[in-house]
């Protein structure tokens, strides 16, 4: 059970939470064990009086005191069974991924405000909006950095319909580049590209900042000028050639079919050619009417089925590989024919996602966090679109009504303790 420890009694070997905001700190995860002695003066350089710690995680010698309180709390704990310490550990891993996804959702609230405040500034202040751009960027791609697997998580996606498209469509691009090995420069070129794709919006009449059916050629064309308008805000707020070229280019085409230029194949940048997949993924799964919202899984199909010509095959190809046939926020039903919800994708394993299951047979039950990978003999049989679960199932799961992302780093011993299930 974690405690709170004055940041100068500090020692290397102790598992400590920050509490504080995504952007208030500059390590990689807010919940570690501290390794070195830099780190300590890190956290006191933040001007923290005390922070939280956890004495079972972390590997100090104790005090006497804690010495003694250890030894009466396992004279007290009777041995568990083979079984019980399973389901113990089924039950601790579930809590940790409860945490993890509240983690994740807050640093997406984080992320979403600080894209909403270089929005909010792009006219009166455009240099300040694309400082605090490249921030945000930074931030998130300094997350990313120091571990091996990423998880995409499931996160309710709270506020406004256009900040959650950003992140969204900020964070998987950043995987995609991720995956793809690019340098730093053109990662944070992507990101800020990403971030601000759709800023000509802000001058366009809000009718027509998202295309419909129906739409008139003259209609069509005053929903296509946000691309040149968001070029002419990129300049003003001082974007980089690269971060410009995904504003000017995300609705290009490698089949030529796009627009404004009707570009094709490698004439579009690289990080256009991303964003563009990443722009309709996004759309598909949150329209503006959510009767035509499609799922993860059914928005991944048609971009399979019907994007193999329009977009870049090894890029789309990249995306569905990390994002997995089954991508977060799934609605799905089990070999054992249980329904669940995709929580989380691990973008190195994405066949092998975390779901949160509803099990019938034993009704008023919460639901259970299952680990597909570590369950040998059970897998995914199929997608099913809401209307097609139970009702009790559907109550339980409560699917979310935007399907948004985050990314969570995978440490050592988040494995370790999965491992356990």
């Amino acid at each position: 059970m974690p405690h709170t420890i004055a940041v100068e009694e500090l020692r290397v070997g102790m598992y400590i939470h920050l509490d504080g905001g995504w952007l208030s700190h500059p390590f990689p995860l807010s919940s570690f064990r501290i390794t070195a002695l830099e780190q300590i003066e890190t956290l006191r350089g933040l001007g923290l009086a005390r922070v939280r710690w956890d004495a079972a995680k972390s590997e100090v010698q104790p005090t006497p005191e804690e010495a003694a309180a250890a030894e009466a709390a396992a004279r007290a704990a009777a041995t568990p069974t083979p079984a019980e310490r399973a389901e113990q550990r089924r039950r601790e891993w579930g809590a940790t991924q409860r945490e993890a996804a509240r983690r994740c959702e807050r640093q997406q609230n984080e992320a979403a405000q600080a894209w909403r405040e270089a929005s909010d500034a792009i006219h009166a202040q455009p240099a300040l909006a694309g400082t605090t751009a490249a921030a945000l960027t930074r931030a998130m791609l300094d997350k990313m950095l120091g571990t091996e697997d990423v998880v995409i998580r499931l996160v309710a996606g709270g506020g406004d319909r256009a900040a959650a498209h950003a992140i969204n469509t900020g964070v998987i691009s950043l995987l995609i580049g991720r995956t793809l090995g690019l340098a730093d420069d053109a990662m944070h070129d992507l990101g800020v590209g990403a971030l601000m794709h759709d800023t000509g919006k802000l001058d366009v009449a809000e009718r027509f900042r998202h295309a419909e059916e129906g739409f008139s050629a003259a209609e069509i064309n005053a929903y296509r000028d946000h691309v040149a308008k968001g070029v002419l805000l990129g300049h003003r707020m001082g974007l980089r050639a690269g971060a410009l070229a995904v504003l000017a280019q995300h609705h290009e085409h490698a089949d030529g079919s796009g627009f404004p230029r009707r570009l094709a194949g490698e004439q579009i940048a690289l990080a256009a050619r991303i964003v563009a997949i990443v722009n309709r993924f996004d759309n598909l799964c949150n329209p503006g009417s959510r009767a035509h919202a499609l799922t993860p899984h059914e928005a991944v199909s048609m971009l399979f089925a019907q994007g193999r010509s329009r977009y870049d095959a090894a890029l789309l190809a990249s995306f569905i590989r990390m994002m997995g046939v089954y991508p977060a926020g799934s609605l799905v039903q089990l070999t054992d024919d249980r329904y669940a919800m995709v929580m989380g994708v691990n973008s190195s394993r994405p066949l092998k996602p975390r779901v949160l299951v509803h099990d019938a047979r034993h009704p008023g039950a919460d639901t259970q966090w299952v680990d597909l990978e570590q369950e040998r003999q059970l897998g995914i049989r199929r997608s099913l679109p809401a209307n097609k679960l139970p009702a009790a199932a559907l109550q339980a799961l409560d699917p979310r009504p935007r399907v948004a992302y985050f990314f969570e780093p995978v440490t050592p011993e988040v494995q370790t303790v999965s491992g356990g299930v």
